[in-house]
C-alpha cells in the first residue's frame, strides 16, 4: 500500500536528522521509499517559542499495516534519540503517518488520515511537492494548501 509520512526536526543538525530518518525508514523490512520532498524551513506551529523547523515528506510503499507502520516510525525516532517530553515542543526528529491508502483509522494510538494534516502548511508544502493530487478527507492536497498561509516557509 502507498502511505505518506511527514518528517520534522528543530534540534541539532536538522538536515542530517531528516536524512538519517529516511535511511532508517528505508532499512525497515516492508518499507520502500518512493519519493522524497525537498526540505523546507518552517516556523514553529502550536508552541511558537522555539526554534524553526526543517520539514519534509516521503511517499512509501509498505507491506505493514497502519499500526505496524506507526510502530516502525516510532522505532526510527527512538533510534535517532527522540525523547517525548513536551507536546508540540522541540524535537530531534518527528515522523508522522499522514495518510495510508485505503485506510481510515481512529483509535487511541492512531488517527488516519492525520487529524491536522489539512490545517498545517508546514506539512502540506512538502507533501504537495510529491503528491499534489492525493485526496485527504475528500480534498486534494494542493487545494487544501491553497487555503493556508505559507508565510515563512521556504525551501532549505
Amino acid at each position: 500500500m502507498r502511505a505518506y509520512l511527514g518528517l520534522g526536526s528543530n534540534v541539532g543538525d536538522m538536515a542530517a536528522l531528516l536524512d538519517r530518518a529516511v535511511a532508517g525508514l528505508a532499512a525497515v523490512p516492508g518499507i520502500r521509499i518512493r519519493a522524497r520532498s525537498a526540505d523546507y524551513r518552517t516556523p514553529p506551529w502550536g508552541k511558537t517559542d522555539q526554534p524553526w523547523f526543517l520539514n519534509g515528506a516521503v511517499a512509501i510503499d509498505t507491506d505493514l499495516d497502519p499500526h505496524a507502520l506507526l510502530d516502525a516510525c516510532l522505532g526510527v525516532e527512538r533510534d535517532l534519540g527522540r525523547v517525548r517530553e513536551e507536546r508540540w515542543g522541540p524535537r530531534l526528529i518527528d515522523i508522522d503517518v499522514l495518510a495510508y491508502e485505503g485506510a481510515a483509522v481512529s483509535d487511541a494510538r492512531l488517527v488516519l488520515p492525520h487529524r491536522y494534516v489539512r490545517e498545517r502548511a508546514f506539512v502540506l508544502v512538502p507533501l504537495a511537492e510529491i503528491a499534489p493530487d492525493l485526496a485527504i478527507g475528500g480534498e486534494r492536497v494542493a487545494d487544501a494548501l491553497a487555503k493556508l498561509d505559507r508565510t515563512g516557509i521556504a525551501r532549505a
